[in-house]
């Protein structure tokens, strides 16, 4: 599938642009193109992978160069302002071989947060392609504010996008873990998830049951959010050589059943392991399955039996699955996609979260001011 990728904010564009060197190393080719948009010139020169010149520096008049301080209210007037510099960074660099367009961006901060649906509104209203947003949510510990900033963008973003995918922070933190740490050990997850997913149909190996763009389009029809599950295993190596190297043999029985039986281990691990958003998955509208490996590893078989299992688990039919050949690849992987979910306590959480905090902002502005009266003697009089 060939996507258009765009990361605005901080956290959207070290994950754009972690994608983009994860695409060129795996060779998935699934990035026409990778741009990062940002308000802090300081957070676009960290870059290490996108071009210079598709990272776009935007509300420069307004808070000139140094971010938006995590008020998505002003990120939100920005882009707003700066929508038509966007579009036309967009349109420069080409669009008519892409499949669908995906914005990242982490909903706690300002610029991604307040940005993202500004811009996912604009490409909905001028192309034909599908728009997916992929939201990153803040952890427990990172603040009421990023709660608020996570949950107003939330309920925006999801309007203005065909589907958005959500990888929640919370569950995926390490206790003494440094942030720094953290974040990298977050966005290689989430990279490895999405390039799997996007990259399949890209290969140039004929699959035994094709995944293609369409396959994930329809899957992610009908707006809403999904969440992605994903489980490897390394490929156990057979030693060649001796007296059999020269003897061509069809693979036994047990070999089949061994690829079927790991391919449906796997679904299942990537099913009931770490989701990116934890929720019931048999609230899900639609599911997809890829298992990516070695032409040899794969089953069809197996993908067949790991598909009628998750229509079981969501309770549906509408599940789709396919592999995804990887030559020489020493891993066998699956993902899985579960479209349009809708019992999810975390973001039930999340916004209590967010309401909560509101309220204790709301309190403090009030209290301020007489606060601040209280420092004076009312017997000085001012200057003026």
């Amino acid at each position: 599938m060939k996507i258009f990728l765009i990361g605005i904010g901080q956290g959207g564009g070290k994950i754009a642009d972690l994608f983009l060197e994860y695409d060129r190393r795996t060779r998935h080719n699934c990035i026409t193109r990778a741009i990062a948009i940002n308000t802090a010139r300081s957070d676009l020169l960290g870059l290490k992978n996108i071009p210079m010149e598709d990272r776009i520096l935007i509300g420069e008049s307004i808070v000139k160069g140094h971010g938006v301080g995590a008020d998505n209210e002003l990120g939100a007037r920005v882009a707003a302002e700066d929508i038509y510099t966007i579009q036309s960074a967009i349109d420069q660099r080409g669009t008519h071989e892409i499949d669908a367009f995906l914005i990242v961006a982490g909903l706690g901060g300002g610029t991604g947060s307040g940005g993202a649906p500004v811009i996912a509104r604009r490409l909905k209203k001028l192309y034909v392609e599908p728009v997916y947003g992929l939201g990153i949510l803040p952890a427990r510990d990172e603040g009421g504010l990023y709660s608020l900033n996570a949950a107003r963008s939330l309920m925006t973003f999801v309007k203005e996008v065909d589907n958005l995918f959500l990888f929640d922070n919370e569950p995926w933190k390490k206790e003494g873990e440094s942030l720094e740490d953290a974040y990298a050990f977050m966005n290689e997850e989430i990279v490895r998830r999405f390039g799997i997913l996007f990259g399949a149909g890209e290969s140039n190996e004929v699959g035994q049951v094709v995944v293609d763009a369409a396959e994930i389009i329809n899957t992610l029809r009908g707006g809403g959010i999904s969440t992605v599950g994903y489980a490897v295993e390394e490929v156990s190596k057979k030693k060649k050589g001796g007296l059999f190297k020269r003897v061509k043999r069809d693979k036994s029985s047990l070999e089949t059943l061994d690829a079927t039986t790991k391919i449906t281990s796997l679904t299942r691990r990537a099913v009931m392991g770490r989701l990116t958003l934890s929720c019931d998955i048999s609230s899900a509208e639609r599911g997809l399955i890829v298992v990516a490996g070695p032409p040899e590893e794969l089953s069809r078989k197996g993908i067949e039996k790991a598909k009628l299992w998750v229509e079981e688990m969501i309770r549906g039919t509408e599940v789709r699955g396919g592999d995804y050949p990887v030559p020489k690849s020493d891993y066998v992987a699956a993902v899985t996609v579960f479209s349009g979910v809708t019992d999810v306590p975390r973001i039930k959480e999340l916004q209590e979260l967010a309401v909560n905090a509101q309220k204790t902002i709301q309190e403090f502005d009030s209290k301020k001011e007489e606060k601040h009266e209280s420092l004076w003697r009312d017997d000085i009089k001012p200057l003026f």
